[in-house]
């Protein structure tokens, strides 16, 4: 008879959450390495021969990525279901790794090095969205890994971590693309330098953590959930032991057991609410507008006169950081509801602040404060609130169809907003935050109204939560 650990040991816990939130570290480097390399690609591109660079080709081979980030979340319910969660996110990883060499050097095999075409430009977009795919897959599976292995007093705290390691690999991301430009900051032929050779040494340095992700997620185990729905009973409750000791984890498995008898179950058996509030609270996330601030961020802070705009961008990643430990230390303590709501509110404020500085006269400082008022709301609010919520809200027999399609609304609007984002803000700087400011205000009315507060209940709770809501 197999042997388990009667006591549960923080440092296995803390170990495999450190693993899964590597692959929220990529997500973050990922999607936001195209901030500092977006003018070098449109110089690179816009020398080509054979056509024409417009700024809607630009705006495309920006977010071109994100198409990969609808398709990776689409297929993660999938994915998830039939290789596992632990297999799925090596898949996410080799992706990874892929597409950082492929953006570093997309000339690999079939083109000429340094030579801008459109069949090179096509073969670029490939590569992105190839990561993309990665990125999509990520968004989905970390939250779900870690909300699957997590004790339910604890859930929200270590899920809040992927969050965390989103916006520390957008603060490195921003740093590393900071010290590339900076390597050559006493060049007279810098700008040629970036168009030619910085952007693509920014693509690659992600090739070093999706290495390291690929290999460290094959030491972890597989989710007990995932393992006991699947029949691996013994093998489940090995890892719950190992978490929780085990007289909690028998308790668990049992748990467990008790919704895996309707594992075939079809998505809208709960209701159509709770699939509807799971894909608001991903619309509502990306149509606040945060991620246009994020992709653009050099962009903005130069159109606001406030010094060296990759400098007020690593400022702007610190900002998030810090504010982003906030929900992390308080989201067990103050719950999720307070977060969601308190922020919506400071995200309107800061939008509306940048809004009126674009009809009043005000010092540069003002909409500058203004936009770090609005990111680090969003950061201890809708950043790591909203997949808490998405990993923790769906009944385990449709959690990993429903959580497909919530990160796929996700990243749906996400590319919605990133492509309208440049054309809205030239047609007027009030209105863009105008409108992020007014959108704000109706999702803290939403939260507040419709979504429930999941503080301190287990993953089965949810279960008995919707069905009694049907």
């Amino acid at each position: 008879m197999a042997s388990y650990r009667q006591t549960g040991s923080r440092a296995y816990l803390t170990g495999i959450v450190l693993v899964a939130v590597i692959g929220g570290l990529l997500f973050g480097y990922d999607t936001a390495v195209i901030s500092g390399a977006e003018r070098g690609l449109q110089a690179f591109f816009g020398s080509a021969a054979d056509f024409s660079y417009t700024d809607g080709l630009h705006g495309f081979t920006t977010s071109s990525a994100l198409i990969g980030c609808i398709i990776g979340a689409l297929i993660s319910g999938f994915m998830a279901s039939r290789l596992g969660r632990k297999r799925s996110l090596f898949a996410a990883g080799i992706m990874f790794f892929l597409s950082a060499l492929g953006s570093y050097h997309p000339e690999f095999l079939f083109f000429q090095k340094g030579v801008a075409t459109k069949s090179l430009l096509v073969a670029f977009n490939l590569y992105r969205i190839l990561g993309g795919v990665g990125v999509g897959l990520a968004s989905a599976l970390c939250p779900m890994y870690i909300a699957e292995v997590a004790p339910a007093n604890k859930r929200g705290t270590l899920v809040s971590w992927n969050q965390f390691a989103i916006i520390f690999g957008q603060l490195v991301v921003y740093f590393v693309n900071f010290l590339i430009i900076r390597s050559h900051a006493n060049d007279p032929a810098v700008v040629e330098w970036t168009n030619s050779i910085g952007w693509r040494l920014m693509f690659v340095s992600e090739a070093v953590p999706a290495a390291l992700f690929s290999i460290l997620i094959l030491l972890v185990p597989e989710t007990p959930r995932y393992l006991a729905l699947n029949g691996q009973d013994d093998k489940a409750l090995t890892v719950l032991s190992n978490i929780n000791g085990e007289p909690k984890a028998r308790e668990i498995l049992a748990e467990i057991k008790a919704t895996a008898v309707e594992k075939t179950e079809k998505l809208f058996s709960y209701g159509w609410m709770v699939i509807f509030i799971g894909c608001m609270l991903s619309v509502f996330q990306q149509i606040i507008g945060i991620n246009a601030v994020l992709y653009f961020a050099p962009r903005i802070f130069e159109s606001m006169g406030m010094g060296n705009p990759m400098f007020q961008t690593v400022l702007m990643g610190v900002i998030n950081i810090t504010f982003t430990l906030v929900a992390v230390f308080t989201v067990e303590k103050l719950g999720r509801k307070p977060l969601l709501i308190t922020g919506s509110l400071g995200m309107a404020v800061g939008a509306i602040g940048v809004a009126l500085s674009n009809v009043v006269t005000l010092p540069a400082i003002i909409p500058v404060i203004s936009i770090m008022v609005y990111s680090a709301c969003f950061m201890f609010s809708w950043g790591p609130i909203c997949w808490v919520y998405i990993s923790e809200l769906f009944p385990n027999t449709i959690r990993s169809q429903a959580t497909a399609i919530a990160v796929a609304f996700q990243w749906i609007f996400n590319f919605i907003v990133s492509s309208t984002f440049v054309p809205l803000y030239n047609y007027s700087h009030f209105l863009a935050y105008a409108i992020y400011g007014g959108i704000c205000i109706i999702a803290a009315i939403f939260v507040w109204r419709l979504v429930p507060e999941t503080k301190g209940k287990t993953l089965e709770d949810m279960t008995a939560l919707w069905r009694g809501r049907k």
